[in-house]
This record gives structure tokens, C-alpha cells and sequence, in this order.
């Protein structure tokens, strides 16, 4: 029985799902953003994000242990330059970060087979996010704007507006000038 096992499985088996997120994750390391179908972003991000806190914990760690995380990012990702480039380079951006390194926007139908396309991108180490812009603001506000229950304004009588023929009024037109 599958009790317990839902993944993203793409339609796909188990050895080409993995070569298959290790070349999403190698190009998005890359590139810092791709585009593929909206399956696959979602699928990526539990895998990209699972090797991103690797290097986090490697950047802390003693350095045996940050081998050990190396290496076991190799395994998963499997292209040494990468890997290199994420433990080295790229792993600054997430250090002030719990989790949440990545953001998927989607971006409508494909042409060819009307799948659902997506790009999948990093979140820069200096972006708060949608919240914080609003709370930057004023933090009363944003309270204010989730604890207020918004009330629906009251129905004009349609009585008023039909005037004695019983007709309501048309909207008056605009005249075109020349």
C-alpha cells in the first residue's frame, strides 16, 4: 500500500523523477531562474530547498561535517560544479532565511499542448516578501485592515430612481467632439 507516500511523482519512474530534479536543480543553481511546466517547479522546490538547507548547515558545521554535506548534495544533484557553486557562493543569500528560498510564478498555457508553465526562481536575500512591504507602511494598518469585517453598503430602493413613468433613467452620452 502508498500510505503516507504522496509525492510529486510527474507520471514518470522513481530513477528518471531523480535524474529528471537533478537537472532542474543543476540549471536553477545555474541560472538562479528557469521555466518549465508548473508540475515540475512544484515538484523541484521540496528538492531544491532540502539541498539549499544542506549548504546552510554545511557553512556552520565543522569541516568534516561540511564534507559530509557536500557529498551528500553531490549524490542528490549530482554535478560537482553546482554543488561547488551553492556550498561556495550562493549559499550567502540564504543564511537569514528559515526556509522559503524559492517563488514560483505562473505564466499560462504553453503554446504546443496548453501545459501549465511556470518559472521557478530564487528569492534574493534581500526581499521581505509581500507582508513586510505592507507592514513597512504602518503596522496598525495592517492590523486594522485583518481584524475589520468588511460590510456591504445598503441597497438604493430601484423606487427612487424611476421617476414617475416607471422607467428607469438611461445614462446620459457623452458627446464626441471632432
Amino acid at each position: 500500500m502508498r500510505h503516507l507516500k504522496q509525492r510529486h511523482r510527474l507520471g514518470v519512474e522513481k530513477e528518471h523523477r531523480l535524474a529528471l530534479m537533478a537537472n532542474l536543480a543543476v540549471a536553477l543553481i545555474t541560472h538562479g531562474r528557469i521555466q518549465t511546466t508548473l508540475a515540475k517547479a512544484k515538484a523541484l522546490r521540496p528538492f531544491i530547498e532540502k539541498i539549499i538547507t544542506l549548504a546552510r548547515k554545511a557553512k556552520k558545521a565543522e569541516p568534516a561535517r561540511a564534507v559530509h554535506l557536500r557529498r551528500l548534495a553531490i549524490s542528490r544533484i549530482r554535478d560537482k560544479v553546482a554543488v561547488k557553486t551553492l556550498f561556495n557562493e550562493k549559499v550567502d543569500q540564504f543564511t537569514n532565511r528559515n526556509g522559503g528560498y524559492t517563488r514560483i510564478y505562473k505564466i499560462g498555457p504553453r503554446r504546443g499542448d496548453a501545459a501549465e508553465m511556470a518559472i521557478i526562481e530564487f528569492i534574493a536575500a534581500d526581499d521581505q516578501g509581500y507582508r513586510s512591504i505592507r507592514s513597512e507602511s504602518d503596522p496598525a494598518e495592517e492590523v486594522k485592515a485583518t481584524k475589520s469585517i468588511v460590510k456591504k453598503a445598503p441597497k438604493k430602493s430601484s423606487k427612487k430612481t424611476e421617476g414617475a413613468t416607471g422607467k428607469k433613467p438611461k445614462a446620459e452620452k457623452a458627446e464626441k467632439s471632432p
